[in-house]
């Protein structure tokens, strides 16, 4: 069994308005089975909600959790005006071997009615106990339908790009060298943050079929619980909670899904961790 959590962790927010990159940390320590990790909007060089220091939660959250595999993807990354670096994104921790990263920017198509900001994809190249797997940690864009669409659209011509290579490897040059043949693995999770609701176009977008034969995404929690409208992920506990958290995985893995739950205690983050297992 594999167990995976995405989590948008809201740069370590506290309830004091404080940012407290341990509070994560101890938060994940919730999960001792867990296998793969996909942390949202993780921030350096960012104030906290009540102007205090924010702290560099990709350092701190390295240093919590020394013994897996890290990979760190920031989308925006802007000057401060003090001179300090103000990044935000996202990382993957793995206990499994890592074959290969890659990061990917998002379409972001200017929309002058909303604010929004860069968006982007870390993709990781596991050796798992399920074989070669891919799992891409996702954060799309929350106030502007028409660049999420995009970002939707980006997302499924990785998912082509990938499958294709899975089909057609390179043969590679100099085995120690930048030109080798590294493995980009046909099946895959995808998981994050995703800003959009169930059976919205988005959603819907993401899920439809390809005209090419590539493996179409499907939405794990209705390969585990069919018939079951989604749980909420956000605003748990307050007035009108909903869904915004997902992990989708390849046509391949859709019979290897074993269970998805969401996780309620309550944390900083107005997030809650989602859980895959495979198996």
């Amino acid at each position: 069994m594999i167990e995976l959590i995405t989590w948008n962790v809201q740069s370590a927010r506290t309830a004091a308005g404080t940012a407290d990159w341990r509070q994560v940390a101890a938060a994940l320590g919730r999960f001792p089975d867990a296998a793969i990790l996909c942390l949202q909007k993780v921030a350096s060089g960012f104030t906290a909600r009540n102007g205090s220091p924010g702290g560099d939660g990709f350092a701190a959250l390295a240093a919590a959790l020394p013994a897996w595999h890290a990979a760190t993807a920031v989308a925006l990354d802007v000057a401060g005006p003090d001179g300090e670096r103000r990044r935000l994104g996202c990382m993957t921790f793995s206990r499994f071997p890592v074959v290969q990263v890659l990061r990917h920017s998002l379409p972001w198509p200017p929309d002058a009615t909303v604010p929004s900001m860069p968006r982007g994809v870390l993709e990781l190249t596991l050796d798992s106990p399920l074989g070669l797997l891919r799992v891409l940690n996702a954060h799309l864009e929350y106030f502007s339908e028409a660049q999420r669409l995009a970002q939707v659209d980006g997302l499924r011509r990785l998912q082509q790009e990938a499958c294709a290579h899975a089909r057609s490897p390179s043969p590679g040059l100099d085995a120690g060298g930048p030109f080798a043949a590294i493995p980009r693995a046909r099946d895959a999770v995808l998981a994050g943050d995703f800003n959009m609701l169930p059976g919205s176009p988005s959603w819907q977008r993401l899920l439809a079929p390809f005209a090419d034969g590539t493996p179409a995404w499907h939405d794990a929690w209705q390969l585990a619980r069919p018939g079951q409208p989604h749980a909420p992920t956000v605003g748990i506990g307050g007035a009108d909670p909903f869904t915004f958290d997902y992990a989708f995985v390849g046509a391949g893995l859709a019979p290897r899904v074993r269970s998805v739950r969401i996780d309620d205690a309550p944390g900083g983050s107005d997030h809650q961790p989602l859980l895959l297992t495979l198996g």
